[in-house]
């Protein structure tokens, strides 16, 4: 048995990571754990500390209270550095690297970079003591564990003190069993909905922002010379940026490109106090604007270029394992925009195989709007030379993206785990959108191109009723209420908004609501004798 399985007191002491054990011994001694290690026989055994069980003083918060408890200058040799993104990048032998605590986004050669973390070191440990440790830190005040994310710390940043994180305790987010959906639409009965938007900004990004406003504190405090945080944004990245710089007390400079996103999405980082830029352009103006800035101005660039936020958006994958009890799903489909998050998937799920948590991986699927699909292209050619397209107008805003920075990183991802790209037109996502909500829940659109993907993927036969299968669920619904307002008001054009449900005008009085009533119950009566 691992030894976090014999006391929660050893997630949080410097004792709380050791090799692989060959004993764990307690003693009849209340409350003590006595641990032998493999890596030297001979060595007296060492013993955690007393746990104490009272309530931690009045005048001290969970924060001072691990910085007294929890020793965290111990990293037990963990490292992780940035190295150039290849398509061999788990196995390069690249002599150039880079600390997590230099400012660089893009390697000599110009290309990606990718965080590369001492795999043999965490391989000193074996994959039940991962699955041990990760699964006593869910749902505790602890910090920083109470954070989805943070309850990964080694596997995330492990040099970085916990006195310098920035949480909200982020994560843990619901896996819904999507079981009239599956049912009804797919006939499907192992559907799930992982509702990353069910989040402190309503949406998946704050996944990665807590570790790259997290570093970035971490490089304030070391007299680095950061004056703020800047990203470009279709709404949903300016909102975790603006939070958490908002909670760390750091700058955030947004640009947006102008009428293009909505006002929910608009008001998030104005709420937050961030500098926001409204421009006239698309989010690849943005994001070249953004890029020539962050290389004139000590501003730390936060979008998915830099890849300290894949770090965070991998313990996605590794939290949908721990729901179903380690055990892999058969499928999992991702909205791809920017495309750092498909292999931000992959890299979780690669790490927990590599690490022997798991034997294999799901296959992946990207899902892209019909409107913006410079992903899809590329795998029907082929995976032939990527071109850039000019993305057009979708409701999916959020993935209105015609030259994506993670090109590489999601070919790398697919190709490495049988995947699969599927697009959506407008009608369809709107139409799966309308439908998942019928079904109980309430996505976003690009929810609603995942889904429709998986409406494709399942009617061609490629997924199978008895597939389980993991839907990748964004942002919350409440940031698009105006897009499922014209669809239920049927004032989209072109569209027919088959699955439309508008309220019903009827006069204020009880005859005129009991004719409405009879009307609407008398199918259903008739249903229910059948």
């Amino acid at each position: 048995m691992a030894a976090a399985a014999f006391h929660p007191l050893l997630q949080s002491s410097p004792y709380s990571l050791r090799p692989k054990h060959k004993h764990v011994i307690c003693n009849h001694k209340p409350h003590r754990l006595t641990i032998s290690c493999s890596s030297s026989s001979s060595a007296p055994p060492e013993t955690a500390p007393e746990p104490h069980h009272r309530r931690r003083p009045a005048d001290e918060n969970i924060r001072e209270e691990a910085r007294r408890t929890n020793c965290s200058t111990h990293n037990h040799g963990f490292s992780a550095k940035y190295v150039p993104f290849t398509t061999s990048v788990y196995f390069s032998s690249s002599e150039e690297s880079y600390s997590l605590d230099d400012i660089i986004y893009r390697s000599r050669s110009g290309g990606l970079l990718d965080v590369r973390h001492d795999i043999e070191a965490l391989k000193r440990f074996d994959g039940a003591y991962w699955k041990s440790l990760f699964d006593s830190r869910v749902g505790k005040t602890t910090w920083p564990y109470g954070s989805g994310v943070w309850s990964k710390k080694e596997w995330v940043l492990p040099e970085i003190d916990s006195d310098d994180i920035i949480s909200v305790f982020e994560g843990n987010s619901n896996l819904f069993w999507a079981e009239r959906f599956g049912k009804e639409v797919l006939g499907m009965n192992d559907l799930w909905v992982k509702h990353c938007g069910i989040s402190h900004t309503g949406s998946f990004k704050d996944l990665g922002m807590t570790v790259l406003v997290s570093q970035v504190n971490r490089l304030r405090k070391m007299g680095r010379p950061v004056l703020g945080v800047g990203c470009a944004s279709t709404g949903d990245t300016s909102a975790a940026l603006s939070a958490y710089c908002a909670a760390a007390g750091i700058p955030a400079i947004v640009f947006l490109p102008a009428n293009r996103i909505s006002i929910a999405q608009l008001v998030q980082p104005i709420a937050n106090g961030a500098f926001v830029l409204s421009l006239d352009t698309d989010f690849d103006g943005c994001m070249r604007l953004i890029r020539e800035v962050t290389a004139e101005l000590p501003i730390y660039l936060a979008n998915s270029l830099n890849s300290l936020r894949l770090e965070g958006q991998k313990t996605a994958a590794i939290e949908i394992l721990q729901q179903f009890d380690w055990e892999v799903p058969d499928w999992v489909i991702v909205p791809g925009g920017n495309l750092g998050n498909i292999y931000a998937f992959y890299k979780g799920f690669r790490m927990c195989q590599e690490l022997g948590l798991v034997d294999r991986m799901p296959r992946l699927v990207c899902a892209q709007a019909a409107n913006a699909n410079p992903l899809y292209l590329h795998y029907k050619s082929g995976w032939t030379d990527f071109k850039p397209v000019k993305a057009g107008s979708t409701f999916a805003s959020a993935i209105q993206i015609g030259d994506p920075v993670s090109i590489d990183r999601a070919v790398f991802a697919l190709q490495n785990s049988n995947g699969i790209v599927e697009e959506a037109t407008e009608e369809e996502l709107m139409d799966a959108m309308a439908q998942a909500d019928l079904a109980g829940m309430f996505i976003c659109p690009h929810t609603g191109v995942a889904l429709s993907a998986l409406i494709k993927l399942r009617h061609s036969g490629v997924i199978r009723p008895t597939d389980r299968t993991v839907v990748i669920s964004t942002a919350h619904g409440l940031k698009f209420t105006q897009s499922k307002i014209d669809y239920h008001s049927n004032e989209i054009a072109d569209m027919a908004c088959r699955f439309a449900n508008p309220p019903v005008e009827v006069k204020a009085d009880f005859g005129s609501v009991m004719d409405v009533l009879q009307k609407k119950l008398k199918p259903l009566s008739a249903a229910l004798k059948n």
